[in-house]
């Protein structure tokens, strides 16, 4: 046994289903409190965040993750409690397990690892935990970084938990992210009888043309660090259950994840003049949920890869791929960021696990990266 694993296994078994954080967040705090953090418990809305710091220079290194995790889904097709953590064969199951409560112990032991051998270090150490990552993610972290914007407090370096390891754990490093920016569009029609076409007028018909086209175009071809941009289709709807009736209206849900050859302001412009060339009496709304970033070599990627070689006896490799982090909304301050944390596999899945094993190594791995770039 080990302090991260203990401590991994605490946090599993608080139910914090997202928005809520079931005291985790609190246990942090009075864990690190010894070590001279100084904590600000911050609520916005219904969503619990944490900000700990130790010291009061620069440059800032900061772990950021999240304590809210997803539902687990039906109980009873879990092989054991998802909150009661259990270690079978050498895993560690329980939702959270790989995403991201290992990581937050991680966090934890690590500072402490860092801080028996350097007790002086240089600059601070700052950790950044929210209960809404999960979620609609608008009370957490971005409030929180605007919270440290307004006291004029930056972050440099920015460490985040997510699981991204693949095969084994630092086989990636994620030093970047694509925009995700999604589409909410009505196609309006007219309702009527399917044997009477000509007095009713299909929105199914109509917009099938215009969503191949866009299905169909080439956004870009990415480039060195960004794979190409895709557009899909999340979700369609019509019609009214009956098998006789032409729908009224349409509605469709879509996504495009972009990359650094695109803005969202020019895949909206896009968008709108395919529907208005098939002439489509629609309504669209957008959301943006993250502009793409991009950690370029630098401090914390020379530090984090070094630390993987040096721990694990591996070498790692640069990722954009996947969905979107909180990440996104550290970048835009300035702060080189990176993602480093387990094999993802599980992650979101039921029976959602994490090797044993990987835990002391990512506590290690994390705290030296500590060392190589606070060390005194």
């Amino acid at each position: 046994m080990s302090d991260t694993l203990d401590l991994a296994r605490e946090l599993i078994r608080r139910r914090s289903v997202t928005p809520e954080d079931a005291g985790c967040q609190q246990l942090i705090a009075e864990r690190l409190a010894p070590l001279g953090f100084e904590a600000h418990h911050l609520r916005f809305g219904e969503v619990d965040n944490l900000w700990l710091r130790r010291g009061s220079e620069g440059p800032v290194l900061a772990f950021a993750g999240h304590t809210d995790v997803v539902p687990p889904g039906p109980p009873e097709q879990w092989s054991s409690d998802p909150f009661r953590p259990e270690i079978r064969d050498g895993l560690l199951y329980g939702r959270g397990a790989a995403d991201m409560k290992s990581s937050i112990a991680a966090f934890v032991t690590a500072c402490e690892r860092f801080l028996e051998a350097h007790p002086d270090h240089t600059g601070s150490i700052g950790l950044l935990i929210t209960s809404d990552e999960e979620g609609p993610s608008v009370n957490g972290t971005v409030k929180v970084v605007e919270w440290l914007e307004s006291r004029n407090d930056k972050i440099d370096w920015c460490l985040v938990g997510e699981p991204s390891s693949t095969a084994r754990l630092g086989d990636v490093i994620k030093n970047g992210r694509r925009g995700s920016l999604s589409g909410h569009l009505r196609v309006r029609g007219q309702q009527g009888h399917v044997a009477y076409p000509h007095l009713a007028d299909n929105p199914v018909h109509r917009a099938l043309p215009a969503l191949t086209e866009l299905a169909g175009i080439e956004w870009d071809r990415g480039n060195e660090h960004f794979p190409a941009t895709s557009f899909q289709i999340a979700g369609i709807q019509a019609g009214t259950g009956a098998e006789n009736v032409i729908p009224g209206e349409l509605a469709v849900t879509f996504n495009l994840r972009f990359s650094t050859e695109q803005t969202d302001e020019g895949i909206r412009a896009r968008v709108h003049q395919v529907l208005d060339a098939h002439d489509l009496d629609y309504a669209l709304t957008w959301r943006l949920s993250g502009h793409p970033f991009l950690t370029a070599e630098g401090e914390l990627v020379e530090a984090a890869r070094a630390a993987i070689r040096e721990i694990t006896g591996h070498d790692t490799e640069l990722s954009t791929a996947g969905g979107t982090s909180d990440g996104r909304f550290i970048a835009p301050t300035g702060a080189q960021v990176v993602e480093l944390g387990p094999v993802n596999a599980s992650i979101h899945k039921i029976d959602e696990h994490v090797r044993v094993e990987d835990l002391d190594v990512l506590s290690r791995v994390y705290a030296e990266i500590l060392r190589r770039l606070l060390g005194a």
